[in-house]
């Protein structure tokens, strides 16, 4: 895994995304304080309404903005959105109000879902051999755990010696050095969509071509029903694991944490191992799978959880998370690979904020039923309906992945006439011209062909 940062270029974009995630949980920490400091007793609804906001700017604004900066250079994209971020996070020590925190939440956030994609869009770019961008997406998920654990240890350890409005500074010093390493990278000449003409598609078309896209590859509507699945099971762990903890089995709050870290652990050690798994096995036969075992674990949990808690538990509870854990890695970790075979290089940008929106779509369901069936229905229900959620999507997606999925693709073109350039070395048949390449929905692909062929 670590040899893919010897390339120069790959290893100063991946030190600004672990900068600029740091910096992201040191305002988790910094946020729930200045929360509490506002409103009391009231902070857990401040927050709730926060990660709402972050949600909807996710899932709502992603694919506008990609629309709008579609034919921008990726550099002053991820540059400008770092720059807003560290000037946000300068503000947040001064609020006073309630609404002041969900103005800059959301400005933060819209500045996010800006850069998020426009990153992820750029490695592929950068390290076009698969070998090494699938280590790269290893190295990405690696760092989103480590920073789980890393940065509330920090910030931990940083409040014994200051307050913490300064862990703001800290935050707005990891997106200015995230920027610095940005503008320091070379770049390389990333191909972007045609211009669409004067009386061409519209905002409301580019901001929606992913989807559309999305919607028409089965390998990527089987990529929305896994991440469903996983979500599942994410959320059980991110919501109710408090209460699984001290209320179902009487845990200290210490224990809290240590659970966590059984999650994060599992998703760590699957991470390291992942490129050797995918070069020996390949996505479908990792995904599938991960999405079954997610289902499973649910609702062995909502049987567990009806049964009185014994010495057993703990453990039990322990091993069920890290398996969350490292299912949520086998799905989301080779998700780039996806969406790379899937999308011309000009249209990597918009498929990135697709799935980047549609699975943070996928997120605030899952997050939303595990809060509240979980407080109203009670823990083994909420697993239990958690599971069939994921049961369910783990079966659509075998149905939509078919098997096998070859890239390059026999199809015919009814519309193009003789003479267009993409016809060259095309066969004339009856209904059309008929060749075969790799294949992607793009202007001259509107659908998927109803019987595909491998060259």
């Amino acid at each position: 895994m670590l040899p893919v940062l010897r390339h120069r270029t790959y290893r100063r974009l991946f030190t600004a995304q672990v900068i600029a995630l740091v910096g992201t949980g040191l305002t988790t920490v910094a946020l729930s304080l200045l929360a509490y400091d506002i409103a009391g007793r009231d902070a857990g609804s401040v927050l709730g309404t926060a990660l709402a906001i972050k949600m909807v700017a996710y899932v709502g604004l992603a694919p506008v903005i990609s629309a709008l900066a579609h034919r921008l250079p990726p550099r002053p994209v991820l540059v400008g959105a770092d720059l807003v971020r560290a000037t946000v996070a300068c503000g947040l020590p001064f609020v006073t109000e309630v609404w002041q925190v969900y103005v800059l939440i959301f400005a933060l956030q819209v500045a996010s879902a800006t850069f998020t994609p426009a990153f992820q869009s750029l490695i592929p770019q950068v390290l076009p051999a698969e070998e090494d961008y699938t280590r790269a997406l290893s190295l990405s998920r690696l760092a989103y755990d480590l920073e789980m654990l890393f940065s509330p240890a920090l910030a931990a350890a940083l409040l014994t010696w200051i307050t913490y409005n300064w862990l703001f500074t800290g935050t707005a010093a990891g997106f200015l050095g995230s920027a610095a390493l940005v503008l320091s990278a070379a770049l390389p000449a990333v191909t972007r969509a045609p211009a669409p003409a004067r009386h061409g598609p519209g905002l409301l078309s580019r901001a929606t071509r992913g989807t559309r896209l999305f919607l028409a590859t089965p390998r990527l509507r089987a990529l929305l029903a896994l991440t469903l699945a996983v979500a599942a099971g994410g959320a059980t762990v991110m919501v109710n694991t408090i209460v699984y903890v001290r209320d179902h089995l009487g845990r200290a709050t210490s224990d809290v944490p240590l659970a966590l870290g059984a999650y994060g652990a599992g998703s760590i050690l699957t991470a390291l191992l992942l490129p050797r798994l995918l070069a020996r096995t390949g996505d479908r036969a990792l995904m599938l799978p991960a999405a079954f075992t997610s289902a499973g674990l649910l609702l062995a949990l909502a049987a567990a959880t009806r049964a009185a808690p014994g010495a057993w538990a703990w453990p039990a509870l322990l091993a069920t998370w890290a398996a969350f854990g490292a299912t949520e890695s086998l799905i989301t970790t080779p998700t780039g690979r996806l969406v790379r075979r899937s999308a011309a290089p000009g249209d990597l940008n918009t498929a990135f904020a697709a799935q980047f929106s549609l699975s943070h779509g996928c997120w605030l369901l899952t997050y939303s039923l595990a809060g509240w069936l979980g407080a109203r229905a009670g823990l083994p229900a909420a697993a239990l309906a958690l599971g069939a959620v994921a049961l369910v999507a783990a079966l659509a997606a075998r149905r939509l992945w078919p098997a096998p999925d070859p890239d390059r693709l026999t199809h015919v073109h009814t519309a193009l006439t003789h003479g267009h350039p993409h016809l060259a070395g095309a066969l004339r048949t009856g209904d059309g011209w008929r060749h075969a390449h790799a294949y992607v929905i793009d202007d001259l692909h509107h659908r998927w062909p109803a019987r595909t062929a491998a060259d």
